[in-house]
């Protein structure tokens, strides 16, 4: 794989049950770089370790008075600079490629996660975090792959330098050869360490990516509320915890850094020591000894390789580990997934017009009609919509979601989804079929949609089955005033407010805008199933209702599940259903519930404890309410 041939058509399927098998993975998948990058490093290493031997030959030749071996020498050094150079030269250029074809297959690996998640990652992952891992993890796993072929190569050249002067100078060759095998084993027993405090770094490093990534997120939130300094301290406590675990872990690094300058040094010195003796001696030659100090003092450079793969190694496990928790998540629990895998290909989309049913709740969504459902905990509402759109957090997912959170609620979040069967459509199950087909089916709008930078032509470019227009979509949407607003701040020359820029994720637009561009975008879409999660929270009570109308209008005639607890869309609902501790509760209109079930009335109308001993509010008197809402909206 070239770096012209990326992206890969497949980047094939991790094995992601663990950091290190992670990057073993990786290594398998590039066994031709590797072996590219090993050959040019040993011609550049062999001509490396050559070097002094052929300066050895040359003194030889100097001391002898011998021109013509002299001459020898000299083409003999010719070719050597040329291995060096050309062995150089590619090593960098395959190694390079290792690394940006490593980086490349992990970003298209995550990439397909994402796709194939959808909103649901970020609700077993915090954004943050994926952020981290799809920039700095990534780096630091092609550093790896990179730095594995070079250290093959200069492992390869410590060995021949060593076993050269066993022959060349044996007296000397023995020194080197149980000196080299002891400065590159020395710092071993602070390897551990080193690495503890690696990982403690770089751990903390993602958290405060996380906390900033979280906090840019939420920050017209918390300018709202006056919290910007509060995360501002909270930020600054992260990145000063993060700089004093970097300065530890560097005072490590730095040390075994310390003990690859000091032991060769003290080795050379033995050497120039010893073989001036021998010299003395006349049991060596001048050029013996010096073609040993040349070797002794060239092993620095292959020894430097030795501590960088050790270093690369330390700071990308964490990183691996990361990239795999993220890839090996799944859609629905990998036992149930496996067996279902193998029928796959022989389901078929189901015939337009069925019922949406849910075995887990008991929740039935009629086809053509408008359903909505009441659920007391938004927690659960969440994890309903992503089984209605056949994306159910499994087992797994839901322990690591919940790993720095309420041991209770993760519990709750486990028994909520672990081994439950499928939501069906039409009777066949969602997570039977193919994923681009069951997203064609039942589209999911969660509660906080994400709105991408581009025009609004773009936004809106989507797959559709075409047979809503944009214009209809807005328009029942209610999205006048957010055209105007757009077409304001459009520059000079856009007449037309589908061509105006909308900034990254909406920023420029209040909550309620983007969440009103969101639902239109949804609208367009025109799915047999369409479910929406609290479409219309952040709007007044005016626009909703007009919304309700509007959706209600533009999806007859299709299936509409929308979860909410707002009177106003639940009272244009053909059907409304009551959730209660994860099942159907009761069935029925929002009038005749609000008559007869006191825990719906506790949920839509917030009525309290004793309100509800007291025997509630009137149903006149709601019911009079709701017809003054109605009349002045």
């Amino acid at each position: 794989m070239q770096i012209s041939d990326l992206p890969y058509p497949d980047p094939g399927v991790p094995d992601a049950r663990s950091g290190p098998r992670f990057l073993l993975w990786l290594g398998r998948g590039q066994l031709g770089g590797q072996l590219k990058s090993l050959c040019w490093g040993m011609l550049h290493f062999t001509g490396v370790a050559a070097l002094p031997y052929a300066v050895g030959l040359g003194v030889d030749a100097v001391v002898d008075h011998e021109p013509n071996r002299l001459l020898l020498v000299g083409a003999l050094l010719l070719a050597i600079g040329v291995a060096i150079s050309v062995g150089d030269s590619m090593l960098h250029r395959t190694a390079v490629t290792n690394w940006i074809t490593a980086a490349a297959r992990v970003q298209q690996l995550l990439a397909r996660k994402t796709a194939e998640l959808g909103s649901a990652l970020t609700r077993r992952v915090a954004a943050g975090e994926v952020v981290a891992v799809s920039t700095g993890d990534v780096e630091k796993i092609g550093w790896f792959v990179e730095a594995v072929s070079r250290f093959l190569a200069a492992l390869f050249s410590v060995v021949l330098v060593c076993v050269g002067l066993l022959f060349f100078a044996p007296e000397l060759g023995v020194v080197v050869a149980i000196g080299v095998p002891l400065i590159a084993l020395a710092p071993l027993p602070l390897l551990p360490r080193a690495t503890r405090r690696a990982d403690v770094q770089r751990e903390k490093a993602g958290k405060a990516t996380e906390l900033a990534s979280d906090t840019v997120a939420g920050l017209r939130v918390l300018r709202g509320i006056g919290g910007e300094e509060l995360f501002l301290g909270r930020y600054r406590e992260a990145s000063q915890e993060v700089r004093k675990a970097a300065v530890r872990s560097a005072r490590m690094w730095a040390l075994i850094s310390a003990i690859q300058v000091v032991l060769p040094g003290a080795l050379m010195i033995t050497v120039v020591w010893y073989g001036a003796t021998l010299v003395s001696d006349g049991r060596i030659a001048v050029g013996e000894l010096v073609a040993a100090f040349s070797a002794v003092a060239t092993l620095l450079y292959p020894l430097r390789h030795f501590q960088e793969i050790a270093m690369a190694y330390s700071f990308s496990r964490p990183s691996a580990k990361r990239a795999a928790r993220v890839l090996s998540l799944n859609r629905t629990d990998a036992v149930v997934a496996a067996e279902r895998t193998a029928r796959t290909e022989a389901v078929r989309a189901p015939a337009p017009g069925g019922d949406l049913y849910d075995p887990r709740t008991g929740l039935l969504a009629p086809a053509g009609r408008f359903t909505a459902v009441v659920c007391g905990d938004p927690d659960l509402a969440g994890r309903l919509a992503e089984r209605l759109g056949g994306h159910p957090m499994d087992e797994a997912a839901a322990s690591d979601a919940g790993a720095d959170a309420d041991a209770e609620a993760t519990a709750e979040a486990t028994a909520d989804t672990a081994g439950a069967p499928s939501v069906l459509l039409g009777g066949v199950a969602l997570d039977e079929l193919d994923l681009d087909t069951a997203r064609t089916l039942v589209l999911v709008q969660d509660k906080d949609p994400v709105l991408l930078s581009g025009t609004l032509r773009e936004l809106f470019d989507v797959p559709a089955s075409g047979a809503v227009e944009s214009a209809a979509a807005l328009g029942a949407a209610q999205c006048a005033d957010v055209l105007d607003a757009l077409l304001q701040s459009a520059p000079d020359g856009v007449e037309d407010p589908m061509d105006a820029r909308i900034t990254e994720r909406g920023r420029s637009l209040s909550g309620g805008q983007r969440q009103r561009l969101a639902l239109a975008r949804s609208l367009v879409t025109d799915p047999e199933v369409l479910v929406l999660d609290e479409p219309t929270s952040a709007v007044d009570s005016h626009t909703e209702a007009r919304i309700a109308d509007g959706v209600a209008a533009l999806r007859a005639g299709r299936t509409t599940v929308v979860l909410a607890s707002s009177p106003l869309l639940l009272d244009r609902a053909d059907r409304v259903v009551l959730i209660d501790e994860g099942t159907v509760a009761a069935v029925g209109t929002h009038r005749d519930l609000l008559r007869r079930e006191p825990r719906y009335r506790a949920v839509v109308t917030r009525e309290t404890d004793e309100e509800q001993r007291l025997g509630g509010l009137e149903l006149t008197e709601l019911e009079e309410a709701l017809t003054e809402i109605e009349g002045s909206a």
